[in-house]
């Protein structure tokens, strides 16, 4: 493969490593990744993994407290549709998987956030995303963030305008997420939408209610490469927009 999309360390073992081939930053040059593979020797030996037709993946995500228990966004196959894709997860290491969180064919996983204090509480953001010859599809109406208290057992989507909670409901395109590690109640979410909707919205109740607080264009300039925001991880008021 010529691209990997994401790199995690096990926190309670550093000699476990998983790599996620396959960026997520998809526009004119893709590179399609292979799956999944991890070491048990700090990076000195690989095997691969699973997760073969999973296109490119965006996000590791690894339990804190057991290095075969973790989840993996994937985007799917940049280039048609296939199922392979969404929130996957795995708690034997990666002998098997299970696909957690799905919407539909065409959308897949573009980023995935955990709670440092709680790792049964996650954040994904579902992305519509497709490259033909001729044009790159990026946004619709099943584009948004999804919700898990119980480990991805279950998902409850935060963008369902029934919730009314002060999160764009429309079309959007891809979204950043970050998880302030000082203060897990509070989760940002960069958005690519036209505006009034697009920018830097955050939430400080867990997601119950969230405020628009940033539209700097200079944050959202060519969505599909960047759009990924990350927290400091001991000041709960210090967020990184790269592009």
């Amino acid at each position: 493969t010529g691209s990997i999309g994401a790199v995690a360390v096990a926190e309670s073992d550093p000699n476990v490593v998983y790599a996620g081939t396959g960026s997520a930053c998809p526009r004119g040059n893709v590179s399609p990744g292979v799956g999944i593979y991890k070491s048990t020797d700090a990076g000195k030996t690989w095997t691969h993994v699973g997760l073969r037709g999973a296109g490119q993946i965006a996000r590791v995500r690894i339990h804190p407290k057991n290095a075969d228990h973790v989840y993996v966004a994937a985007l799917g196959n940049i280039f048609g549709r296939n199922e392979e894709r969404g929130v996957f997860r795995t708690t034997d290491g990666g002998k098997t998987w299970e696909k957690v969180l799905y919407v539909h064919d065409g959308a897949g996983a573009a980023d995935l956030v955990m709670d440092a204090v709680n790792p049964r509480v996650l954040y994904a953001s579902i992305w519509r995303a497709e490259r033909k010859p001729w044009t790159m599809i990026s946004g619709s109406d099943e584009s948004g963030i999804w919700r898990s208290t119980d480990g991805g057992d279950s998902w409850t989507e935060l963008t369902d305008a029934a919730l009314d909670n002060g999160l764009p409901t429309g079309v959007m395109g891809k979204i950043g997420l970050a998880i302030s590690s000082a203060n897990p109640d509070r989760v940002w979410a960069l958005i690519e939408a036209t505006d009034p909707d697009g920018g830097v919205y955050r939430t400080d109740d867990s997601g119950r209610s969230w405020e628009r607080i940033n539209t700097e264009r200079d944050l959202r300039q060519r969505a599909w490469y960047y759009t990924h925001v990350i927290a400091h991880p001991q000041d709960a008021n210090t967020l990184y927009a790269l592009n």
